[in-house]
């Protein structure tokens, strides 16, 4: 086994990593589920050999951090949710996602919907961020960002395997507690990383 370093590539070239998926000869699923898909698919790698990899698909979902107050504030008060989470062994902070009700449901839909099903607010002006991979070592799984500012009350419609609360902060605050390893759900870390950064301009103090 090679132990060399990988190759470095450009900034130009870095922007079409993702772009060219790896060519799949076969596919064995093992588990459909209603969440997930797990297969054993045979593919064709970059340098001409063939192998197996274990992957989950998944339909994708969208997430979204909602602005309660002014945008244009200096420091935005934001809503995050305390969510039960199996996986990870209780509770976490985390911005409002969910997956799409239809395979044709499209994602700002998606996040309007989530949106007002888990925290009752419909928000008036919904910004696309961007598009992460949770975990590209063994899921196609990609997550859709958002950020809704100008938001109404509306009504919460909860699964009944949904047990949260509502957590208002102040996004300095978040921004803070993601640096402190509080808030460690990847979605929520990127899209308030995100929005701080790129959209909002806010920082958490020293």
């Amino acid at each position: 086994m090679s132990h060399e370093p990988p190759p470095l590539i450009d900034a130009a070239r870095a922007d079409d990593i993702g772009r060219d998926k790896p060519r799949q000869i076969d596919s064995q699923t093992v588990h459909a589920g209603a969440v997930v898909d797990l297969s054993i698919d045979t593919v064709r790698f970059p340098d001409g050999s063939t192998g197996e990899l274990e992957l989950i698909r998944h339909s994708g979902a969208a997430a979204v951090v909602p602005v309660l107050g002014r945008p244009d504030d200096d420091d935005p008060e934001i809503l995050l949710i305390r969510q039960f989470r199996y996986a990870a062994g209780g509770d976490i902070l985390e911005v409002p996602a969910g997956r799409p009700d239809a395979p044709d449901e499209d994602w700002e839909a998606c996040a309007r919907r989530e949106l007002e099903e888990e925290t009752g607010l419909v928000p008036g002006t919904l910004r696309y961020l961007t598009t992460i991979f949770t975990t590209p070592g063994f899921t196609d799984e990609r997550i859709h960002l958002f950020l809704a500012t100008d938001t109404r009350p509306g009504r919460t419609d909860r699964d009944d395997d949904e047990f949260l609360d509502l957590v208002p902060m102040a996004l300095s605050d978040a921004v803070r507690r993601v640096r402190d390893g509080t808030i460690i759900d990847a979605k929520s870390v990127a899209t308030i990383l995100y929005a701080a950064r790129f959209t909002l301009g806010v920082q958490p103090d020293p």
